[in-house]
């Protein structure tokens, strides 16, 4: 494979775009480690990491959105179910 004038090589865990980050040393060689056990390259824990930390932002940014709707208006509940529904709690064992 040629790619960048350079015979043999390795673009890694994608052929799109190559960076470069600082981490600690001890967090490297935790990555190192993880990425052996897991039999992936170091690219593609980094890249998995990274996606399921913006993964967990956006369902924090919904539920953060969701609780703002929701606390602007109070929920309003039909009174004879209300009452139902603390019956029915009275008799459930938890």
């Amino acid at each position: 494979m040629r790619l960048g004038g350079r015979a043999g090589y390795n673009s890694g865990y994608t052929g799109g775009m190559k960076t470069a980050i600082s981490v600690p040393d001890g967090l490297f060689h935790l990555a190192e480690t993880a990425a052996r056990s897991l039999g992936i390259s170091r690219s593609q824990l980094y890249a998995t990491a990274v996606a399921e930390f913006l993964s967990r932002r956006q369902e924090d940014a919904v539920t953060q959105r969701l609780d703002e709707v929701y606390s602007r208006r109070p929920a309003k509940l039909d009174a004879a179910l209300h009452r139902a529904q603390l019956r029915s709690l009275e008799k459930d064992s938890w």
